[in-house]
């Protein structure tokens, strides 16, 4: 049955002086942890991952006067998530499709590029677009290499010098449905790297390959295989008793690696966050029940060898999307008068983690962002306390807080050394979870085991619109990981925004969905600072110095997976430029002019102006099903991608050429011939041009439409408030 409730839109409505101390102990090829000092030298700076930086040149006392110091304009325009790194004053960023820039890190200039040639059409195979969030740096015999992982599967050493390719290797099966993502980390001359792919299809796993030449040191999987086969490993033969059915065969699994990692060299113990499972409804994938180890993990493994240490389920039977594969934080803490070891982590289901990173042992979780799929975790037993509304496929379908996009990202947060405080870029938004009823394994499409037609918005663009001003919103979060509860917070009005860094000057960094890039009072979260830019800024800021002068760097780009699904924010500009710009005190640059935004045009394409009712349903499903992953919910493009309701004359004559034929697969838009057929394509079209007659975006409402904005805007506040209202509401087809 067909449910326009006006939750629905709540998923996708809502879906220098280089440090010489620290390039030594590279050059030494020591397992130690490095002193970054004025440089960064790895993607949370050190092995920590806090983000945190001791340079105060820059403080509270004169943010104020930060200016434009240089600026850079890349060939792409697509979600910038890239942390650049600094070494021996030259800066190293990527951009997306895996592509490498090197600059002088003082002046701009432009040293270098590299340019993988990832495939277009490998586009398909990802969740949330061909994004990079960065490089690994590592010096051996005298010579630095730079680590990239290209979005295709590759891991590619570069000589830092001059860009040149030393080595390739592929990580993952060909033309498979795994891409690279990540960032590398390195640890004793070995480049460990993850992959992603579970909402396509796949089994999960971590290697280490050697700096030197390339080859495989070892591969950790994260889940179990054909148990009729012999594992890879004694902690799989522990993990298939928690696993039913025939997983290996719907989608491999799932629980990739495709962000977090944090290394403790005392310790010697290299951790990792897995991802979700796949398919993500359980009973679809494990219908025998289980835990489904280790999905949604927190691992410890011995980076020499990959050996199992000890893990941490995040959440068990993960169901949700619910993945622990955020930000992971090492720090010391006092807890209870002990100094104590931790592993920190907010993950996507809204509960702050505290671990005794020695043996994994549960220190402390509560909710740090609104929660209703479980009350509490329990501390005894270290798991979740689920609500009855977390299991949708008993009740039929739920409103569940957080949404798949969690109430934490990619977005990496920041620990502060001076302050004690976890600033979290959280999110808040909820999804509407449904038991995809004809499931069935699809290659090349999401194979979630959840409708997600059920996830689209609400058919009515006021009432859609209303749901997610009222709802969907973001917060710089201040958490207090010993005190266990939030100290301030700055509220967003969108849900996605940028990384956090933290400093010794007392200042948090952070930019907005919105386009703007700002400083914080530590203490307080007082704004004290901002540079308006003309694209979002998501991506983690960095710091640096040279010649005693601090630099503060971040690259701009709007796009990503909550933007992708919900349509915004939208860049200022719809040519979204990417750039990386670098800031210091009284500096007077101006950012460079770019294209006008092109103007939206208004679909008016005539031969299905007239569809029928019937045919535009049919196209509203398989629309949701096959496209809204990368084009948006109920087809409100974000702008980083075209939005198909702007169709041109062209573009509409060509629509069945391209959907199924392939006609523009060179640019990431493959063929669905093996999934649809030529009346399936005509009612998706037909669908489109609908939602473009009756889109209202960029439109003035009548005074009828804003009373009912309000109407549902309240009503969907009352939700928000009370979740359990919420799903009574939906329920009881309250809306229209």
């Amino acid at each position: 049955m067909a449910r326009n409730h006006f939750l629905h839109a709540c998923f996708y409505t809502v879906f220098g002086l280089a440090s010489h101390m620290a390039f030594a102990a590279l050059q030494a090829n020591t397992a130690g942890l490095t002193e970054p000092g004025d440089e960064w030298l790895n993607y949370g700076r050190d092995y920590t991952e806090q983000r945190y930086s001791p340079l105060e040149t820059i403080d509270t006392n004169n943010v104020d006067k930060l200016g434009l110091a240089w600026s850079f304009t890349f060939p792409t325009n697509r979600v910038m998530e890239s942390t650049p790194l600094v070494h021996k004053g030259v800066m190293y960023v990527t951009t997306s499709w895996s592509r490498v820039f090197a600059f002088n890190a003082k002046t701009g200039e432009a040293l270098w590029e590299f340019n993988p040639e990832v495939p277009k059409e490998h586009l398909i195979n990802s969740c949330c677009g061909p994004v990079n969030r960065g490089v690994a740096l590592w010096t051996q015999n005298g010579e630095t290499s730079v680590f990239v992982g290209s979005f295709d599967g590759r891991l590619i050493a570069l000589n830092a010098e001059t860009g040149e390719q030393r080595w390739s290797i592929r990580t993952t099966p060909e033309n498979s449905h795994y891409t690279i993502t990540g960032a590398p980390r390195v640890v004793d001359g070995k480049i460990i790297i993850g992959n992603g792919g579970a909402e396509l299809g796949a089994r999960g796993y971590v290697s280490a390959y050697s700096a030197e030449n390339g080859e495989l040191v070892w591969r950790f999987y994260t889940v179990p295989g054909d148990p009729a086969q012999a594992q890879e490993s004694p902690a799989l033969e522990k993990a298939l008793s928690t696993w039913g059915g025939k997983w290996w065969t719907v989608g491999g699994g799932g629980g990739t690696v495709w962000d977090a990692m944090a290394y403790d060299p005392e310790l010697d113990l290299l951790y990792i966050g897995t991802g979700n499972g796949s398919p993500w409804n359980r009973d679809i994938r494990s219908p025998g029940g289980g835990d489904n180890l280790y999905l949604s993990s927190i691992v410890a493994l011995r980076p020499s060898s990959g050996e199992y240490v000890w893990h941490y389920q995040v959440t068990p039977k993960d169901s949700w999307d619910y993945t622990a594969t955020q930000h992971l934080i090492l720090a010391e803490l006092n807890i209870d008068g002990q100094q104590l070891p931790v592993i920190m982590q907010a993950p996507k289901n809204g509960f702050f983690y505290v671990l005794d990173r020695r043996d994994g042992k549960l220190l402390s979780a509560d909710a740090y962002a609104q929660v209703n799929w479980a009350s509490h975790i329990d501390l005894e037993t270290g798991r979740p306390v689920e609500n009855p509304v977390a299991d949708y496929n008993k009740t039929g379908g739920s409103l569940i807080w957080p949404a798949p996009f969690g109430a934490h990202n990619w977005q990496p947060m920041s620990y502060s050394q001076q302050t004690g405080l976890v600033y979290i870029p959280a999110q808040h938004a909820a999804g509407y979870y449904s038991k995809d009823e004809k499931f069935s394994f699809t290659k090349h499409r999401w194979n979630t085991g959840v409708d997600l037609w059920e996830m689209r918005s609400h058919a009515d663009p006021v009432i859609a619109k209303a749901t997610m001003d009222a709802i969907v919103r973001g917060y710089l979060t201040a958490w207090n990981p010993v005190t266990k509860e939030k100290e301030w917070e700055v509220e967003h009005p969108e849900a996605s925004n940028g990384g956090v860094l933290s400093t010794q000057g007392g200042l948090v960094f952070q930019g907005t969905g919105r386009g703007e890039f700002r400083a914080y009072h530590a203490d307080n979260g007082k704004q004290l600072w901002s540079f308006g830019t003309d694209s979002s800024v998501l991506a983690s800021p960095m710091t640096y110095a040279i010649d005693g002068e601090q630099y503060v760097a971040v690259s701009q780009g709007a796009g990503g997976a909550i933007v992708l699904a919900v349509g915004r924010p939208r860049p200022q500009n719809s040519n979204n430029p990417n750039r990386l710009l670098v800031f210091k005190l009284d500096g007077t640059q101006t950012l460079p002019p770019v294209l006008a935004s092109k103007a939206a045009v208004r679909n008016t394409y005539e031969p299905l102006n007239s569809a029928s009712r019937e045919l535009i349903a049919q196209g509203d499903k398989l629309y949701e099903r096959n496209c809204a992953t990368c084009h948006g919910g109920s087809a409100n493009g974000s702008g980083v991608i075209p939005d198909l309701r702007m169709m041109s004359t062209k573009t509409q004559s060509e629509f069945v050429g391209i959907v199924l034929g392939g006609s523009k697969r060179h640019s990431g838009m493959v063929g669905f011939y093996e999934t649809m057929d030529f009346a399936q394509t005509e009612a998706v079209h037909a669908y489109i041009n609908h939602r473009a007659a009756v889109s209202l975006e960029e439109e003035e409402y009548s005074w009828w439409d804003q009373i009912r904005y309000w109407f549902w805007y309240y009503s969907a506040r009352l939700g928000d408030a009370f979740p359990w209202l919420a799903n009574a509401l939906r329920d009881a087809n309250m809306s229209p």
